[in-house]
């Protein structure tokens, strides 16, 4: 074997075992390691020069990079997950000719899928999703994405929250957290303009947890401007720190009927 290959698989199985430990810290700088040495494959991305061992090169550069997403996921670094998904997907793509199908596609396109949505970034979540092949889109892992986004635009709040126990893949669970906390902030927000006060009953039910504990942690953490007594949130604080801009509304009925005006003229 390659001398270079070789001490590529040396240095990965001791990543591996790291991860296995969950010594991340160990992990990243194992990573750091590793991707220095992949650039001295010739047959990798953007490159793809056939060299003899050209296929062994892509494979086990693409199983790195599938790592180092994950390891993206267990160290809660979005950055870099985004850095690692963007250098794994050649793989998937470019190279799809030239490798077998890795196991680990699927679920790790979904989980990109759920970080666009988590990041609300609605636009790049429909082009990657125009660039999937029929049989992707029928995979659990990313119609698991699809159903969600489809849950969260139509303000089923309380499907985007229950999707959390059928998670296709363990790494899932981090962005699922992310996306429940993203929703409850906006059924927050719009609770705080729509209501003066709610009892804990209901808000405990607006805000789709379980246990007035729950209810009373989300509170002091993200919103300690709302008020708690007699068995109820009160809203008033939070209304009455929201800057308030005044319409100018006669300026703007003055300006209307001038557009009339306008129009009439020149029809």
């Amino acid at each position: 074997m390659d001398p270079k290959l070789t001490e590529v698989s040396q240095i990965f199985n001791r990543f591996k075992a790291a991860f296995v430990r969950n010594d991340y810290d160990n992990c990243s700088n194992l990573l750091s390691q590793l991707k220095v040495l992949l650039t001295g494959f010739r047959s990798l991305p953007p490159l793809f020069e056939d060299t003899p061992n050209a296929v062994h090169e892509l494979t086990i550069a693409r199983e790195i990079y599938e790592h180092a997403v994950v390891l993206s996921v267990k160290t809660e670094d979005q950055d870099a997950f985004e850095r690692d998904f963007f250098q794994l997907k050649p793989y998937y793509t470019d190279a799809s000719n030239r490798l077998p199908p890795s196991p680990q596609e699927y679920p790790i396109l979904g989980l990109n899928l759920l970080r666009l949505l988590v990041q609300n970034r609605i636009a790049e979540f429909h082009t990657e999703l125009e660039l999937l092949s029929p049989t992707a889109l029928e995979n659990p892992c990313i119609n698991h994405a699809v159903e969600l986004e489809q849950s969260f635009m139509e303000g089923a709040y309380n499907r985007v929250l229950s999707a959390r126990q059928t998670v296709p893949h363990d790494t899932y669970v981090y962005f699922m957290d992310l996306l429940a906390k993203t929703v409850r902030d906006e059924i927050a927000g719009c609770s705080e303009k729509a209501y003066d006060y709610l009892s804990l009953k209901d808000a405990k039910q607006i805000l789709l947890y379980s246990s007035d504990q729950e209810l009373l942690e989300y509170i002091k953490e993200e919103h300690p401007e709302w008020e708690i007594k007699n068995g109820s949130v009160f809203f008033q604080k939070a209304k009455e720190s929201a800057p308030c801009k005044e319409i100018p509304s006669l300026q703007l009925i003055n300006q209307t009927l001038s557009y009339a005006r306008e129009l009439e003229r020149i029809v």
